[in-house]
């Protein structure tokens, strides 16, 4: 069994019912969530030791996050412990034309504040694969860089396969501060992650022919991304996710893997969205899984759309899927039928 070890910020979400908007109604469901717990959750429920790694505080709330890890089976023994705040983001789901709203309340939390001298990396990658990040960790303040760094350094050191989702966060900081911190920390990475919009607000690196609100994608203008991103950095493998957005509800998702010779497109799914946070962590997940299990380029590529677009039927962050679910859908069956 593959070990994959993440790392980042787990949050307590907190969203109105259905499609109200903020205190539309007097409630808001709480739940957590956050991109590297996300694909931890996904790692675990595909059979996999998953263990995430994070700084919380010995609070109730805190142990509610780490507990909210461990229904899944995910490893939470290497979380620092102290800090006062869990980080906090409010959510309204869009719905038709109107977009969905992340409102974060973060500063401050247990793994803002961290320090190097709370994560023991050598003994954390000991017997692990895979390590995965996200361009979100980073963005939290220039300790977190650091200890991204560190945490890099120590997964080379043991032969540690690095995977990194770009994720870039304009809220958490600007695309300069961006662009010099994830410029050094893709040094170390193998297979990066991004989207139609993350290489360029990171890198400078665009898509011709392009217009992701008008939704219209241009496939062959990414097969040039690719190709500069891992010219640049020297990326064992490229994946890019292309989303053309319809409406808040309804998107149509498909994928390009290369792998530095082949340039290879999944199938696209018509998506009729239920939550759309985590989708794109559930993407990093179910390539991660299909690396690491020994599928070719072509598979791989089809397993992870496919998880991805089922997580965009599940609410919540955690994409609740099983293998055989994602094969299922990957082979070609997304008739949606009832199953007896």
């Amino acid at each position: 069994m593959a070990k994959v070890v993440t790392f980042g910020e787990i949050m307590l979400r907190l969203a109105p019912n259905g499609y109200y908007r903020f205190f539309q109604d007097d409630q808001l469901q709480a739940t957590f969530g956050g991109g590297e717990a996300n694909v931890a959750v996904s790692l675990a429920n595909y059979g996999m030791e998953s263990v995430y790694v994070t700084k919380l505080p010995t609070h109730a709330i805190g142990q509610a996050a780490v507990n909210s890890l461990r229904y899944f089976g995910v490893d939470t023994s290497k979380i620092a412990r102290g800090g006062d705040r869990v980080g906090i983001y409010f959510l309204e789901k869009g719905a038709s034309q109107r977009g969905s709203v992340c409102i974060y309340d973060r500063a401050h939390s247990a793994i803002q504040e961290a320090s190097a001298s709370d994560f023991n990396w050598d003994e954390i990658f000991e017997g692990a694969d895979w390590f995965h990040f996200t361009g979100i960790t980073p963005a939290l303040g220039a300790n977190l860089v650091e200890i991204c760094k560190e945490a890099c350094i120590a997964a080379k050191a043991k032969g540690v396969k690095i995977s990194c989702d770009l994720n870039y966060r304009g809220k958490l900081w600007t695309r300069a501060e961006a662009r010099e911190a994830m410029t050094e920390l893709c040094k170390y990475v193998d297979v990066c992650i991004s989207n139609e919009e993350d290489a360029k607000d990171v890198f400078g690196i665009e898509a011709e022919n392009t217009d992701i609100y008008g939704g219209k994608l241009n496939k062959d203008g990414y097969k040039s991304v690719a190709k500069q991103l891992a010219d640049a950095f020297g990326f064992e493998k490229v994946a890019i996710t292309l989303r053309s957005s319809i409406s808040a509800n309804d998107n149509d998702w498909a994928a390009m893997l290369y792998d530095g010779e082949n340039y290879c497109f999944s199938k696209e799914y018509h998506l009729h969205i239920v939550d759309r946070v985590g989708g794109g962590d559930s993407f990093g997940g179910g390539l991660i899984y299909a690396l690491l299990s020994g599928k070719d380029t072509q598979s791989a590529i089809e397993f992870a759309v496919a998880a991805s677009a089922l997580k965009h039927s599940i609410e919540g962050d955690f994409n609740r899927i099983g293998v055989g679910e994602v094969e299922k859908l990957a082979g070609g069956d997304g008739s949606g039928r009832v199953q007896r």
